[in-house]
């Protein structure tokens, strides 16, 4: 992108345009303004500020008119990059970030660069030096088409964005047509609950259910579905009552094949966070940590002992999968007639719990770890008054539920 600057020549204001001749070498264009360098202060801070706004009207018309190929954009000429395809040097920009990634992050940026956008600009055939505003333009607009929504169109512009600025770092273009693109508006997202009333009907049915332990440790806890399938026993202190949230567990196809993706989180980062282990729920890792030992010897050679690490495992000892868990999860809601909701909403039904029983949304944002509290305020909806602790009134809730079941029990065995 061209730039420039006022200057001052013979007592006049000048507009100096920073321009590139073949090789490269820097060439200055100079353009009188016609405003005089004034010694009264006022008229003289007037006439500077005039030049100013010509320069800017005028870089705004150059930016816009010009077509930067390789004639205006010596950087790239004779270089690798002055036939290159958009659509290649995406696919190369890939390749460079896989190392410097996440797996799911990569993961990520490789179903965005190779699902749509690479084939729409291959066929376009747009060099990446003659890329323009509205070839980016006429892309978003093609994707809204396709009916994506404005939070997933946002990874598009995000990544070209990111491949872009490097580009302009590594001077192969000599500005980011990115930057003239409007951001794109993500769909205002209303958070799905639980009332308190509807959770604890829903404990008392996942009791009965094989992955009890995870969606209890959802529903308590309000951890995002990574975060529970990354559970290792390592994490879980019996002696001091806590439970620590150090990893995560997904799912996705990295160079070909589909893996799970286990991820230390950094100690650094709000998701990493200390929980307390209610007596119940202390109960519960008991009872799963005396199954597995069961089940390994009912499956004898046949037990996967990969995965023993971690609490959330499947009767061979297989890491409990992702999208399992959301199938099952949906399946019991139909089953028992509860109403719809999404396996992340026990989330949100958590966060709206604490705050409808008087949390603060400090201690909310730290429970649930996240790193705004902008995204704790999306609950700020509901009216609070009381100041209690999270712990305390997880506590005292959903205790009130287990003991009330152990009580029935005895008093059946009793009568019998």
């Amino acid at each position: 992108m061209i730039t420039g600057s006022v200057q001052i020549n013979k007592g006049y204001y000048f507009i100096v345009f920073n321009m590139y001749n073949e090789y490269g070498k820097r060439k200055p264009e100079w353009h009188s303004t016609g405003l005089k360098v004034d010694n009264n202060e006022r008229k003289n801070k007037q006439n500077r500020k005039q030049a100013e706004n010509i320069l800017k009207e005028e870089l705004v018309k150059i930016n816009a008119e010009n077509s930067f190929s390789n004639k205006m954009n010596p950087i790239a000429k004779n270089s690798k990059y002055s036939n290159m395809l958009f659509c290649d040097y995406m696919l190369e920009w890939l390749a460079n970030t896989k190392p410097k990634v996440a797996k799911t992050t990569y993961i990520g940026y490789e179903q965005v660069v190779k699902g749509r956008l690479y084939p729409y600009f291959k066929d376009k055939k747009i060099k990446l030096i003659d890329l323009r505003p509205k070839d980016i333009q006429d892309f978003i607009n093609y994707l809204y088409k396709q009916n994506l929504k404005g939070s997933t169109i946002a990874h598009y512009t995000s990544n070209m964005s990111t491949a872009l600025k490097e580009a302009v770092i590594a001077e192969i273009i000599q500005f980011n047509p990115m930057d003239r693109i409007e951001s794109v508006k993500k769909e205002v997202y209303i958070p799905n609950f639980y009332t308190d009333d509807e959770l604890i009907d829903l404990i008392e049915v996942i009791k009965t259910q094989k992955l009890e332990l995870p969606l209890i440790l959802g529903i308590i806890y309000g951890l995002r579905r990574e975060e529970i399938l990354g559970l290792t026993w390592e994490a879980i202190d019996f002696k001091n009552k806590s439970i620590t949230i150090r990893k995560t567990v997904g799912r996705g196809k990295y160079e070909g094949v589909t893996q799970f993706l286990i991820k230390d989180i950094p100690k650094n980062k709000s998701s990493y966070r200390t929980l307390p282990m209610f007596d119940f729920i202390a109960d519960l890792l008991k009872k799963y940590k005396g199954k597995y030992k069961e089940y390994e010897k009912l499956f004898g050679n046949t037990y996967v002992t990969e995965y023993k690490d971690f609490i959330c495992l499947m009767e061979n000892g297989e890491l409990v999968k992702p999208d399992y868990v959301d199938r099952t999860f949906s399946k019991i809601l139909k089953t028992n007639g509860f109403r719809h909701i999404r396996l992340h909403d026990l989330r949100h039904s958590c966060a709206t719990l604490l705050l409808r029983n008087g949390v603060p949304l400090s201690e909310i944002q730290k429970w649930l770890g996240h790193s705004n509290i902008i995204t704790t305020q999306r609950y700020s909806h509901l009216d609070y008054s009381d100041k209690t602790i999270p712990a305390n009134m997880l506590e005292t809730k959903f205790n009130l539920s287990f003991t009330k079941n152990d009580n029935k029990k005895e008093q059946l065995s009793n009568s019998n």
